[in-house]
C-alpha cells in the first residue's frame, strides 16, 4: 500500500468516526432535551447534517446511538491503559487512563453550554429509560471484555483461565458505575473524573474500612 493510500484510509476512518461521533452525540443532546420517546432517527440524523441512510449505516436503533459515547468512551479507556509504561504500576495505569477516557477525541462536540444541574437531571431521567437497559448492558460487557484483556497483556495472566485480569476489569466498571450514580445525584455536583479516580484508589488501596 502506498504511503497516498495510507492517507485517504486513514482520512476516511477520521471521516467515519467523526460522522459516528456526531450523530451519537446528537442523540444524546435530542434526549437530554426532549426525553427518549420524543426523538427520532429523522431528527438526529437532520442534527447531525446527515441522512436517516447514513444514521441506519452506523445504528442499528436510536437506543444504540445514545450508549455509543459511552461505549466509545470506555473502549478508549482500555486503548489507553495498553498504552502506558509497562514499568508503571498497574493501578496508577489504570487510574491514569480512566481519567484520560474523559479527555474528548478530536471528533467529539463539546457539550452545549447548559445549565449544569438541567443537563445533569435530563442525564438522570435518559439512564434510567427501560429502553436504553439492554444497550448499557451490552456495551459495558463489551467494556469490561476489553479492560480484563488489557490487563491481562499487562500482567501476563490468561483473560479465559485466570480471574485475577477479569477481576480487576470488574473492579474498574463497577468504579465507573458507582462514580456516575453519585456524580448524578450529587448536589451541588462533582467531577465525574474526580469521583472515578477516587474510587480507583479505593480499590487500589483494597477497599480500607473509611
Amino acid at each position: 500500500m502506498s504511503t497516498e493510500d495510507g492517507v485517504r484510509i486513514g482520512l476516511r476512518e477520521r471521516k467515519k468516526r467523526e460522522t459516528r461521533a456526531m450523530l451519537s452525540w446528537a442523540a444524546v443532546r435530542l434526549t437530554v432535551e426532549r426525553g427518549f420517546d420524543r426523538v427520532r432517527v429523522e431528527d438526529i440524523a437532520e442534527a447531525a447534517g446527515v441522512s436517516p441512510r447514513t444514521f441506519n449505516n452506523y445504528f442499528s436503533s436510536k437506543a444504540e446511538a445514545i450508549v455509543a459515547r459511552h461505549l466509545d468512551r470506555s473502549l478508549r479507556g482500555a486503548e489507553i491503559l495498553r498504552g502506558r509504561p509497562a514499568s508503571e504500576p498497574l493501578w496508577e495505569s489504570i487510574a491514569y487512563a480512566a481519567r484520560a477516557q474523559f479527555e474528548p477525541p478530536p471528533e467529539t462536540i463539546a457539550r452545549p453550554a447548559t445549565e449544569p444541574q438541567q443537563w445533569i437531571a435530563g442525564v438522570r431521567v435518559m439512564v434510567a429509560e427501560p429502553a436504553l437497559q439492554g444497550e448499557f448492558l451490552r456495551a459495558g460487557a463489551l467494556a469490561e471484555a476489553e479492560i480484563a484483556a488489557a490487563v491481562a497483556e499487562r500482567t501476563g495472566t490468561d483473560v479465559n483461565r485466570d480471574l485475577y485480569p477479569n477481576l480487576v476489569a470488574a473492579a474498574v466498571t463497577a468504579a465507573g458505575n458507582v462514580a456516575m450514580q453519585l456524580w448524578l445525584r450529587t448536589d451541588p455536583p462533582v467531577e465525574m473524573q474526580r469521583l472515578l479516580t477516587e474510587a480507583l484508589a479505593q480499590f487500589a488501596a483494597g477497599l480500607p474500612t473509611p
